[in-house]
């Protein structure tokens, strides 16, 4: 019984562990910065930079390297649902898209890195130089962040109203928070559905931000956290016992389901948020 308890509680102290950030508190730790999904952030930038500069400097006419044609069927990709899509004049909007879609998915794809592997590297650097590795605390999914996803969602409602502004003028664009979906003709009707349509279009401002954000942290969260769950099946097993075999087996077989599965995650939740990035943008650039 007591065993049991002391597995259960290392497991708990495990999944705590990794569910952890590294964190900067300021002042009396009323604010706290996440550093490791600030390191991550910018490392995943830092690669999307590298990679697109360097197949943009060595680009051919002939027959492209594997990179280049990989990153040209992106860029095709991503032009043709801009187009399809997008229904304004603007040429920011393609770029951005493919920004986002391949930002996130580096974001994304930081999931797939063994569970154990970076965290153990971490806490190594923590007992080389006389710290203590209980505290070295370490997560490298920044979308399994709810702050990088929120900041993310709110930089694209900045967008939607910065397009909408100076594509319809302010007046326009401020006037159909009053005057959309429901018109009325005369005078006295407008005044009538003004409210119920300010309402509706303040409800439908508010839950674009909210939507992108839970969408995506949520995935990712909970891809993250099977993958700890997964690692936890040999937990302080013994080699001794014919269990511990058993159960690396599963884990072995349950890894690698869950990791051929995650992939199409990460990559539907960089497409999806992509695209409703294109979506909302041309809403706003719309007439209604």
């Amino acid at each position: 019984m007591a065993s049991e308890e002391a597995g259960s509680a290392n497991m708990t102290e495990y999944i705590q562990h990794h569910l952890h950030h590294l964190q900067w508190s300021i002042g009396d730790g009323a604010l706290k910065i996440n550093i490791d999904t600030l390191l991550f952030t910018l490392l995943t930038g830092l690669v999307f930079l590298f990679l697109l500069g360097r197949v943009s400097r060595r680009a051919t006419s002939g027959v492209p390297g594997k990179l280049q044609c990989m990153i040209e069927m992106i860029v095709l990709f991503v032009d043709g649902l801009v187009k399809e899509t997008f229904h304004g004049k603007s040429k920011l909007i393609a770029p951005l898209a493919l920004t986002i879609f391949c930002l996130v998915f580096l974001m994304n794809f930081m999931d797939l890195v063994p569970v154990d592997l970076l965290p153990w590297l971490w806490a190594s650097g923590h007992t080389l130089v006389g710290a203590d590795p209980a505290h070295a605390y370490l997560r490298v999914v920044p979308t399994a962040d709810l702050n990088t996803t929120l900041a993310m969602a709110l930089t694209v409602f900045l967008l939607i109203q910065y397009f909408g502004v100076t594509s319809k003028g302010a007046g326009h664009f401020f006037g159909e928070f009053v005057s959309a979906p429901f018109h009325a003709s005369g005078p006295l009707g407008k005044i009538v559905l003004a409210v119920p349509n300010l309402i509706l279009r303040l409800i439908e401002e508010a839950v674009r931000p909210i939507s992108l954000s839970l969408r995506l942290f949520g995935n990712m969260y909970a891809g993250e956290l099977i993958f700890i769950l997964i690692a936890v099946l040999t937990l302080g097993a013994s080699l001794a016992h014919f269990s511990t075999w058993v159960l690396g087996g599963a884990q072995i077989i349950a890894g690698f389901a869950w990791l051929a599965f995650h992939i199409l995650i990460i990559t539907l939740q960089a497409f999806i948020f992509m695209m409703l990035t294109i979506v909302y943008l041309s809403m706003a650039v719309e007439s209604h």
